[in-house]
C-alpha cells in the first residue's frame, strides 16, 4: 500500500494492448508519406485512438468454505475494502460477485462505490460445493453488457480464491486484464491459481505481494 492508497498492478493480460494509441497502422496517410520511395519508419503513420474512459473492476470473490482456513476469507475481505477504495478514489467502477456453497450471486455494481458493506457476504459461504465456473460465467455476462453499455471503458476481472474448487471456465471474451489473487494455504500446493491466470493470460499474485506493490 501507498500513502496514497492500493494502486493498480501494471498487468500483462493478452488484451493489455488493446486501446492503446499508436498501435495501429493508418496506411493511406502512410503511403502517402512513402510516395516512391523504399519504406522507412518515418514514413509510418498511425490511427489515433481514444484514450481508454475510466475503468470497471469486476471482483469474483470466493466464499466457500475452504476459504475458512487461515483466515483467508477475512484476508480477501480485507483487500477489497483497499480495493474498493481506490477505485472510489479513481471513480472507477466495481462488481462483486461472490460464490459459495451452491449459489454465485452479484452483490454489487456495477457503480462507483460509495464504500464498503459487510451485508454484501451475506449469506453467501458456509461450505458445500465451490460453484466456480458460474461464478466466472455470471462475470462474463457482466463485463459483456459493460462492453456494450461502455466500448471504451477498461474492463478487469478479479478472481479471489484459493483455487479449490473443480472446473476450468471459459476466460470471459470482454475482460482486458485479469488478476488472480492467490489465497492457497494448503501444505500441499495444488498451484491452480497460477495454472488458471497462466491460461487466460493474465496476472497471479498472493495477497502478500499485491499489498507490498508502491
Amino acid at each position: 500500500m501507498s500513502r496514497s492508497g492500493f494502486r493498480w498492478p501494471a498487468g500483462n493480460g493478452a488484451a493489455h494492448a488493446r486501446g492503446q494509441s499508436g498501435t495501429r497502422i493508418e496506411w493511406p496517410r502512410t503511403l502517402g508519406a512513402k510516395g516512391p520511395h523504399p519504406l522507412r519508419a518515418d514514413h509510418l503513420r498511425f490511427v489515433r485512438e481514444a484514450p481508454s474512459r475510466g475503468a470497471l473492476h469486476c471482483f469474483v470473490l470466493d466464499c466457500s468454505g475452504s476459504m475458512l482456513a487461515n483466515a483467508q476469507l477475512a484476508l480477501a475481505k480485507g483487500l477489497l475494502v483497499a480495493l474498493f477504495g481506490r477505485a472510489r478514489a479513481d471513480r472507477h467502477e466495481a462488481a462483486l460477485i461472490c460464490f459459495g456453497g451452491v449459489s454465485a450471486d452479484l452483490r454489487f455494481g456495477p457503480a462507483i462505490p460509495r464504500g464498503w458493506s459487510e451485508r454484501w457476504l451475506n449469506p453467501i459461504g458456509g461450505g458445500g460445493g465451490t460453484p466456480f465456473v458460474p461464478a466466472i460465467e455470471r462475470a462474463a455476462q457482466l463485463l459483456a453488457r459493460a462492453a456494450q453499455r461502455k466500448p471504451a471503458q477498461a474492463r478487469w476481472l478479479w478472481v479471489l480464491t484459493d483455487g479449490r474448487s473443480g472446473g476450468t471456465p471459459a476466460r470471459p471474451d470482454d475482460a482486458d486484464r485479469v488478476v488472480v489473487i492467490d489465497f492457497e494455504s494448503g501444505t500441499v500446493p495444488l498451484n491452480r491459481c497460477e495454472q488458471l491466470a497462466r491460461r487466460w493470460g493474465g496476472e497471479c499474485l498472493t495477497p502478500a505481494r499485491l499489498i507490498a506493490r508502491p
